[in-house]
């Protein structure tokens, strides 16, 4: 027969175990009690978190940035229709010639660290790639989860010597592969996205100092379902000029800038016309296009190209985002329908006599109202990496995963 304070034992006795199971719980890591969980239920519910929280969640544990990297994650994020776009900026520091470029992804801060002052609560967090071989701007492009570079010299000696180098960066796994390399070597490879092709224009070596685009400039074609390349190079179009500048893939042409004129390639028709100008507003890589409309702010402010009249317009609204510095390295980038753009802004530190370098970003959303009028509204701005060393801003580039 149960006394009072019999039961008075027994209460404390229970009240103790619950206490030091709380304990248990509280002191052990909280990726080992993720990792008791079945793997399978570990991907979906993985799998449902938003990208811009896995280079925090890579940090948990070895164990977690495996699950990260591992390719069933994005299986099942396919699987499940949660695909986003994922943002990337590259950059070369100082030492890139020693080290090659570095690599930053978007992220969202953990909520503990968030001051308040934040517009935003993005950061951009380095991207641990070991040995990413150089790139340039015009050299990349994005396809699905993949970053293609393609014809840049790998010799950080010889930059400026043709290439037919390609890799492709996978923004799962974070790691480069080979692939197929161009049939011959190009100078100043200039790469675009078309109908599920890749043109790659570049000059060649024979014609490197021809003046004429027909004689210097070769554009080949890639297959990205079979991986391979046109032997054949597509015969050119003669202009005034014979520099290339950058290329661009507008209303389903594969547009190639020279130096103040362009000439656009058709695929489907296998000609080649006039292109539209664009050089004025391509020159400086401050560019990018968004659902086959071409946006640039190489002359500090934001402009979209009207390809029905042939004309560079204004984009309006954008309240609240600031005026570009005279000087800065302004990128532009697709960001799921939403133009990202990323400029670098000097600031004094310490004494004054020395100088910090911020990496700002804004993100835009696009509405169109009519033929001729496209709005743009800043959802944020903030900035998002300081640097104590100069660099350059190769390219913010958005994949898909």
């Amino acid at each position: 027969m149960s006394t009072p304070e019999n039961k008075r034992k027994r209460k404390r006795t229970t009240t103790t175990k619950k206490v030091k199971k709380k304990k248990q719980l509280l002191s052990t890591p909280q990726s080992t009690l993720f990792l008791s969980i079945p793997y399978d239920l570990l991907l979906h519910i993985v799998a449902r978190v938003p990208v811009l929280y896995y280079p925090t969640l890579s940090l948990v544990s070895k164990s977690f940035r495996s699950l990260i990297a591992s390719p069933e994650l994005y299986k099942v994020r396919s699987l499940l229709g949660r695909t986003e776009s994922c943002l990337y900026v590259c950059l070369n520091m100082v030492d890139h010639f020693r080290k090659g470029p570095n690599w930053f992804t978007l992220c969202r801060k953990p909520d503990k660290t968030l001051t308040g002052k934040e517009r935003s609560g993005y950061i951009l967090a380095r991207v641990p790639i070991p040995h990413s071989p150089n790139a340039e701007f015009s050299s990349l492009v994005a396809v699905g989860s993949d970053i293609y570079n393609i014809g840049v010299n790998q010799d950080r000696f010889k930059l400026t010597d043709c290439s037919s180098s390609v890799t492709i960066l996978d923004c799962r796994s974070h790691t480069w592969r080979e692939a197929p390399s161009l049939p011959v070597g190009l100078y100043a490879c200039s790469a675009g996205v078309l109908d599920g092709k890749i043109y790659v224009a570049g000059q060649s070596p024979d014609g490197y100092s021809s003046y004429s685009l027909t004689k210097s400039v070769e554009v080949f074609e890639f297959d990205i379902k079979t991986q391979v390349w046109d032997p054949v190079p597509i015969p050119g179009r003669e202009t005034k000029s014979p520099y290339m500048g950058s290329t661009a893939c507008i209303d389903g042409k594969f547009n190639v800038v020279a130096l103040g004129e362009s000439v656009a390639y058709d695929p489907k028709e296998g000609s080649w016309d006039l292109g539209p100008w664009l050089s004025g507003h391509m020159c400086s890589y401050s560019y990018c296009e968004i659902e086959n409309v071409l946006y640039s702010a190489a002359h500090g402010a934001l402009m979209w190209y009207d390809s029905q009249v042939k004309n560079w317009r204004v984009l309006k609204g954008l309240v609240g985002l600031p005026k570009f510095p005279p000087c800065a390295q302004v990128r532009l980038a697709d960001y799921g329908g939403k133009i990202v753009a990323m400029w670098d802004l000097n600031a004094p530190y310490g004494n004054c006599s020395s100088y910090k370098t911020g990496i700002w970003c804004a993100e835009i959303a696009l509405e169109r109202l009519n033929s001729c009028e496209i709005w743009g509204k800043v959802e944020w701005v903030d900035n998002m990496l300081t640097i104590f060393d100069s660099f350059s801003l190769v390219k913010v580039i958005a994949a898909t995963v």
